[in-house]
């Protein structure tokens, strides 16, 4: 009982758990009292590294058994030939079936000598040969044939799993890579196929002679890429002259499946026109005149891997002559990238949902999800790139990574578990020869064990073989839905599947033409663009000939197709050195679709984009385009640039900062994703704060050369002060200080000044960016008064000597930077001036409406249309703005609700108060809202401040396509026209009404 004990103890050291284990290693002789017999060391070690151990020895039981006399040649051969013993102990621990096969035939084995295997050329001779074909025409027939054929097929097969496996068991053997397995087996099926049909010749007789017949190879077989055990899907073709014969090449036909299919393999026909309702054989012309008239897409898509491999030669050919263009021609059907996208869902609705995750070919993440995306994007591109018209899968995936239309990283990922899910796969279908994708279930230890091994995955930082596959197949299956998602849903594959077929290889004439057509003013510059992009052997200039065709459709469809392309040009040439623009645009479709709208719109974007190119990464999320908050961008700034100790660079960085918000802000903004408010909102933080952050960092440096001798406060007047600046206003302030330290008023004015000067100065200094002006000449006294004056400085000015202007500036007037108390103390210092207790007498109304009257005769540019100036045209901002101002001076003292720096919100505050009727406030609201938004297009269109509409061509267009996308222009200028006609009438009755 203790030596029972001991040696199933010492064999379980080798992977051995069945109780017999020992019992059959004394039999094969390999295993004595104290261990492994001398000889067999290395035999023992190669059976525990076997998928299953226990299996193998199994296996090698059975065979001793089986052919006594031939054991001890063999027992020597796996003691001292390492090929065979890799060999053959990986299939008996690999494959029950196949180790049947092997100990079912006397000598069998010695096929997995070294050196003993076929090379691929010779299968197709090797299974001609069983069945004694000459002439294309078996010397045997019916259940001979396949009995022959069946042997020499699993003889073969064997060695290309034993070739497969072996390296597992010893791994000094090569491993062979995924595409040389699987070219063996589809070598394998070509030949069986060759030596099946030359069984159906000699079945048919003589009426062979009347039919040249060509058997074409679809799906995996056609690729390249067959399983172990796989559905050979084929479709036949006769020569058109065989018309008359399609019974004798229909017979040839079925007898070929039903030999194939006893022999080696199911052979399916069902992708053959019309399916399983069709003829299983048609002529060349019957296939033409089908896929011309009635194919659907999906048939177009299964050609993609179409090639003759059995048969005349010549009709083969021809079959492919006459189908591969349509194939390259199938991505320009009416909703064909839908099409493909639908059958891709349709195939994994029919997935039981429980088995989703574990159906390595159809469910999530597995290999239909692959080759799906690697088609479309095939059928879409290579109409123009015949580098892409490759048949397998991993070699047309790794061309679109080579060419651009993939990004490189997600090519070799996407390789790597497609193939990972191969291997699993192939390793299933070994255990039996049976046809499967189901992976185990996780609780089926024992299943996961063998499979991680048969795998060449091993334990693993305290996990076990199982689990480590288990973590590993989830991995791949999570990376490819990703990545399936990524690629397959890419809107630029129906931009470009729009693109005729011709468009994309067109002689430079007829270049020029489709430019014309398509809107484009001057097409012999458009088409240097083009060259200029796409010039060379690069990848850049790759995905750029990937990205173009769809890019001209969407900048076609812009108000200035030239100028977006030329624009496109620049953007692209200053991005050279940015690693991840092209991928972004590739990857990205809704980032180039909306990078074509703002380039053939706006003027002042590509100058902002190319400095600040990390905003293009936010156009496919309109959520961070547009949804920031504003106060947390602001604090964000200031704590840059209070980061920063060098005066200049913590300038450059607030600078910075603002251009970056200033172009997302213009991006949500021309593409529709912020309202007018949203944006002069966030214009006017983002002045703030970068007013709030210089003047910190230039307090900081100036108290540092001489003290600090003054707090200072940043009062926003006008729009800022409103928080409704535009893309064209300036930033007008008023600067107050106050003492502090013991320092006298005029030390601290002073003080207070050379801050104020640097602060202007320092954001005024030219650039490429829009101007940062910031203006006092609000201040009182006008220009002629000090630029910056104390807090007494300024109550003692407004007491005596303000006048009702100044009143009426004072009342958008706000604390936007600097000392916080400073701030709070000059606002309530100034309410009373601003808010009059009584409101405005007569003389005074009159001042003011004098005032404006000067303002409309005298400020108006020459040559302007005061019809369509928005801010000092009838019924424009300052009408509207004016008109709410003289009712707050009037009533703000008794109705406090008026005492707002925002025009809208003052507008509705009159109305509550009864001093203004609800539809007299609509229409300037709305004339308020639209020539502010017309203010800002114009600016973003004309890439320069502009308070004029344009009145026709391309500016007018893109203006209107901003503001009203869904009229025409003149239908748009009319409509400005009506609404700030109705303002204006509203104006001229509230602003001179007493």
């Amino acid at each position: 009982m203790a030596d029972r004990v001991r040696s199933r103890t010492s064999t379980a050291r080798f992977g051995l758990t069945e109780d017999r284990a020992a019992e059959h290693l004394r039999a094969a002789g390999w295993w004595g009292e104290g261990g492994p017999e001398p000889g067999h060391e290395r035999s023992m070690i190669a059976l525990s590294r076997a998928p299953d151990p226990d299996l193998a020895l199994l296996a090698v039981d059975r065979i001793r058994t089986a052919d006594a006399d031939g054991w001890p040649a063999l027992d020597r051969a796996i003691a001292t030939d390492r090929g065979l013993r890799g060999r053959l102990l990986a299939v008996f621990g690999g494959s029950s079936a196949l180790a049947d096969f092997v100990i079912a035939r006397e000598g069998e084995w010695r096929r997995l000598l070294t050196d003993r295997q076929h090379a691929v050329a010779e299968y197709a001779g090797v299974l001609l040969d069983a069945v004694e074909a000459d002439g294309g025409v078996a010397g045997l027939t019916g259940s001979p044939a396949v009995r022959t054929l069946r042997a020499a097929y699993r003889g073969l097969l064997l060695e290309i799993a034993a070739d497969d496996l072996g390296h597992l068991v010893e791994p000094e053997l090569p491993a062979p890579p995924y595409e040389q397995t699987t070219g063996r087996l589809t070598a394998l099926a070509e030949a069986a196929i060759q030596a099946a049909l030359a069984v159906a010749a000699a079945d048919v007789g003589d009426a062979r002679e009347r039919c040249r017949l060509a058997v074409i190879a679809m799906g995996k077989c056609g690729g390249h890429e067959l399983n172990y055990v796989s559905d050979v899907d084929v479709l036949f073709v006769a020569s058109n002259d065989s018309a008359g014969d399609l019974d004798a090449a229909t017979r040839m036909a079925s007898t070929m499946i039903r030999v194939a299919g006893q022999a080696c393999f199911d052979v399916d026909a069902a992708l053959r026109p019309e399916g399983k309702a069709g003829p299983l054989v048609r002529t060349l012309d019957g296939h033409e005149a089908y896929y011309q008239r009635w194919a659907r897409t999906w048939e177009f898509q299964a050609l993609l891997k179409a090639r003759p491999i059995a048969g005349d030669a010549e009709v083969g050919k021809a079959y492919l002559d006459v189908v591969r263009p349509l194939v390259w021609a199938a991505a320009e059907r009416d909703n064909f990238v839908d099409d493909v996208r639908s059958m891709r869902r349709r195939v994994e609705d029919h997935v039981p949902a429980e088995l989703l995750d574990r159906e390595l070919k159809l469910g999530r993440g597995g290999l239909r999800d692959v080759e799906f995306a690697v088609q479309l994007l095939q059928l879409v591109h290579g109409r123009s790139d015949e580098s892409l018209r490759r048949r397998s899968t991993v070699d047309t995936l790794a061309a679109l990574g080579e060419g651009g239309y993939v990004g490189r990283a997600d090519a070799a990922e996407m390789g790597e578990s497609y193939r990972f899910l191969r291997l699993v796969e192939h390793r299933l279908q070994l255990q039996k020869l049976r046809r499967t994708h189901m992976f185990p279930d996780a609780a089926d230890t024992d299943e996961l064990r063998w499979l991680a091994r048969a795998a060449g995955i091993r334990p693993d930082r305290g996990k076990s073989e199982g689990d480590v596959l288990q973590a590993e197949f989830n991995r791949h299956l999570r990376r490819i839905r990703r990545l399936h998602e990524k690629l397959f849903y890419r809107p630029l594959l129906e931009a470009v599947a729009r693109v005729p077929g011709e468009a994309l290889r067109l002689s430079t004439e007829a270049a020029v033409a489709r430019l014309s057509a398509l809107g484009y003013a001057a097409p012999d510059g458009a088409l240097r663009h083009i060259e200029a992009l796409t010039a060379g052997v690069s990848r850049r200039a790759a995905i750029q000939r990937t990205l173009l065709p769809a890019l001209l459709e969407m900048l076609a469809e812009t108000p200035d197709p030239d100028g977006g392309l030329l624009a496109y040009r620049k953007v692209s040439e200053s991005l050279t050195g940015t690693d991840w623009y092209l991928r972004v645009l590739r990857d990205e479709a809704a980032v180039v679709e909306r990078l074509a709208t703002l380039l053939g719109t706006s003027k002042l974007f590509p100058d902002l984009v190319v400095r600040a190119p990390e905003v293009l990464r936010l156009l496919g999320d309109p959520e961070q385009l547009a949804g920031r908050d504003t106060d947390e961008v602001a604090e964000s700034l200031r704590q840059a640039v209070n980061r920063q100790t060098y005066l200049g660079n913590a300038v450059a960085t607030a600078r910075s900062l603002r251009r970056h918000e200033l172009l997302r802000v213009a991006s949500a903004d021309l593409l529709g994703f912020m309202d007018v408010l949203t944006v002069c909102h966030a214009l006017s933080s983002v002045w703030a704060a970068v007013l709030q952050a210089t003047l910190a960092v230039v307090d900081r440096a100036e108290a540092v050369a001489a003290g600090r001798r003054a707090r200072i406060a940043v009062i926003g007047m006008g729009r800022l002060g409103g928080a409704e600046l535009g893309y064209s206003s300036d930033a007008d302030v008023l600067f107050v200080c106050e003492p502090v330290g013991g320092a006298s008023d005029s030390d601290a004015v002073r003080y207070a000044g050379r801050v104020a000067q640097s602060v202007r100065k320092l954001l005024g200094a030219p650039s490429q960016d829009p101007a940062l002006q910031v203006d006092v000449d609000l201040r009182p006294e006008g220009r002629q008064g000090p630029i910056v004056r104390t807090l007494e400085s300024y109550r003692a000015y407004y007491g005596k000597w303000a006048q009702v202007w100044e009143a009426q500036a004072l009342l958008r007037a706000r604390p936007v930077a600097g000392d916080e108390d400073l701030g709070a103390r000059f606002i309530e210092m100034i309410d009373p001036v601003r808010y009059p207790e009584g409101g405005l007498d007569a003389a005074r109304r009159r001042e003011i409406r004098r005032i404006k009257a000067r303002v409309d005769n005298e400020r108006l540019p020459r040559g302007a249309d005061p019809a369509t100036h928005t801010k000092l045209g009838r019924g424009g901002l300052a009408d509207i703005e004016w008109t709410l101002q003289l009712l707050a001076l009037r009533h703000s003292h008794d109705v406090p609700s008026l005492r707002t720096t925002s025009t809208v919100d003052g507008l509705g505050a009159a109305v509550e108060a009864g001093l203004v009727a609800d539809v007299d406030a609509t229409a300037l609201r709305e004339a308020w809202l639209l020539a502010t938004r017309a203010r800002n297009a114009a600016t973003l269109v004309r890439g320069k401040v502009s308070d004029q509409l344009p009145s026709s061509g391309r500016e007018l267009a893109a203006v209107a396509a901003v503001l009203r996308p869904d009229a025409a222009p003149g239908e748009f200028l009319d409509s400005y026209r009506r609404t700030l006609r109705r303002a204006r009438g509203v104006v001229e009755r509230l602003f001179y009404e007493d």
